[in-house]
């Protein structure tokens, strides 16, 4: 009998449920689409908890249907989710309110002032500012200021994955690896941090409201009567505990090794490597739990990544066709795109269209503009920029690391078009490499099931089992040196140059049009 891992990745548009045999082929898949989110003041993203169960169930049964004769095949589930998505729950378990989701904007004040001491020693080491940006960002502290009779009657603070793995199991548990996101973990260790020892950690929680933490492989519990007549999931299956969409996706590409990087062409843009040892890629930017218990997964998140092509596709292409099919698919452009020169005749784009904590003033440029340059030189260029922007982030990880990386797995949507996995290979200088399915999150999260229930001794055993390069591009030697060039005259000196200038956009726009 063909042993079968069911897995779910609920991501920010849709949950996928898929079936993978124990070589790592995808048997079956279902997808469940749904908005992003909604939202009731400009910069707000929210989505209802209840909707993200109702669409798993949906997804599950859809599944089952199509796939009754294998559907006893199944030996065990693994969820992975999007991350940094948290849910207030009360006493019952029941969502008190919509959960803020990953791309919300909005910020807590936190007007109670940083202890002396502490604030004394940030701005000595030239961290502060990123210290009160991190404690803004935390959805919570928004909570206790702006909906306080919410936060009292909040019982526990949960991540996506730990309210569906209590649907699932009635057990409000999560792996160490998905719980990803502004909560107080103390990621070196992989465990809640003391609240004992918070002096330079930005984010306090009541420890009351947070839940059971387990390694990723780990039983979390049986699939119970209840969320099995909902799902269409046999009735006592094991849970295994997952990790978060981005780790799946680096375990999924086979990237656990310390010379090669992982890179998520998706909504956000992430270069991850797995590392033995625990590596900051910056202060207050902690390297997460890998799935694989002995790594950590450094990473450098470009945050609008592949939403930047995305955009411009909408806003510069297929606007003008409003009452009929636009006849230039991404498709389309990427074959247009092949003959315009590296570089795109002078047209840069600093790919920074939303601000991140160590760039909280960074804002998008193109720069270069003259008379020969067309829609498709745009196009190019940004995603140029976005692969700039990785390269550096490779760079970065390289020096923190010791260890020099000699290849690069890639994935997500951007990782569908030749010319990005080509433009990837010519910037880094690198092989890249694909595997053999789009749904990397997904086989990651099957990796990681069939190493918890004892089918394979070791993530190493189950990714030369499972993991298949389908395509290698290899760089062009005479390409790289002109990327080279442009990357180290044009791209390392911009972001400086153009800082002053984001900073007097942002000290305008408050002064003069009373704008946040």
């Amino acid at each position: 009998m063909e042993k079968l891992m069911l897995t779910f990745d609920c991501g920010t548009q849709s949950t996928r449920a898929m079936l993978y045999n124990d070589k790592g082929d995808l048997v079956a898949k279902v997808r469940e689409p749904f908005e992003a989110y909604f939202s009731r003041h400009e910069g707000w993203a929210e989505q209802d908890p209840k909707l993200y169960w109702e669409k798993f169930c949906s997804a599950s049964k859809k599944l089952k249907a199509e796939n009754e004769d294998k559907w006893d095949n199944i030996v065990a589930v693994c969820v992975t989710t999007m991350r940094d998505v948290g849910i207030c729950l009360d006493k019952d378990r029941k969502p008190l309110r919509p959960c803020i989701i990953w791309l919300d904007r909005r910020k807590a004040e936190c007007p109670d002032k940083t202890p002396l001491f502490t604030s004394a020693v940030l701005k000595l080491l030239g961290m502060k500012r990123v210290y009160e940006e991190n404690r803004k960002e935390a959805r919570y502290n928004w909570i206790k200021e702006n909906e306080p009779e919410v936060w009292a009657l909040t019982d526990k603070y949960v991540m996506y994955s730990t309210y569906l793995n209590y649907m699932l199991t009635g057990n409000l548990v999560d792996s160490i690896a998905s719980t990803i996101g502004h909560v107080p973990m103390n990621y070196k260790k992989r465990k809640w941090t003391n609240p004992r020892a918070t002096m330079f950690v930005p984010f306090k929680l009541e420890q009351s409201k947070l839940y059971d933490l387990v390694p990723a492989g780990s039983v979390i519990g049986n699939i119970t009567k209840e969320s099995s007549d909902l799902t269409g999931i046999p009735e006592g299956l094991p849970l295994i505990a997952g990790g978060s969409d981005k780790g799946c996706e680096t375990l999924g590409v086979g990237a656990i090794d310390e010379d090669v990087a992982s890179i998520s062409f998706g909504t956000t843009a992430t270069i991850q490597i797995s590392s033995k040892k625990y590596i900051e890629s910056s202060p207050f930017v902690p390297a997460y739990p890998a799935v694989h218990k002995d790594r950590y997964n450094p990473e450098i998140m470009i945050f609008r990544g592949y939403w930047t092509l995305n955009w411009f596709v909408e806003e510069f292409v297929k606007r003008f066709y409003p009452d009929k099919v636009c006849p230039v698919s991404e498709k389309k452009l990427d074959e247009l795109v092949k003959n315009i020169e590296p570089g795109c005749e002078g047209l840069y784009v600093e790919p920074y269209w939303s601000p991140s904590i160590r760039r909280p003033e960074a804002r998008g440029a193109i720069i270069g503009f003259n008379e020969r340059h067309t829609t498709l030189h745009v196009y190019k260029a940004i995603i140029e920029g976005i692969n700039f922007s990785l390269l550096a982030g490779k760079n970065k990880l390289e020096k923190k690391s010791g260890i020099p990386i000699k290849r690069v797995m890639v994935s997500g949507g951007g990782a569908q078009s030749n010319l990005v996995c080509q433009a990837t290979a010519d910037i880094f200088g690198l092989p890249i490499q694909r595997v053999q399915t789009y749904e990397t999150s997904g086989l990651g999260a099957a990796i990681c099931g069939f190493v918890g229930i004892g089918h394979y001794p070791s993530y190493e055993t189950a990714v030369r089992k499972m993991v298949h390069v389908s395509k290698e591009y290899l760089p062009n030697p005479e390409i790289h040196e002109k990327y080279k060039a442009i990357f180290d005259e044009v791209y390392m000196m911009s972001y400086p140059r153009l800082k002053p200038i984001f900073k007097n956009i942002e000290k305008v726009r408050r002064l003069h049009f009373n704008a946040d």
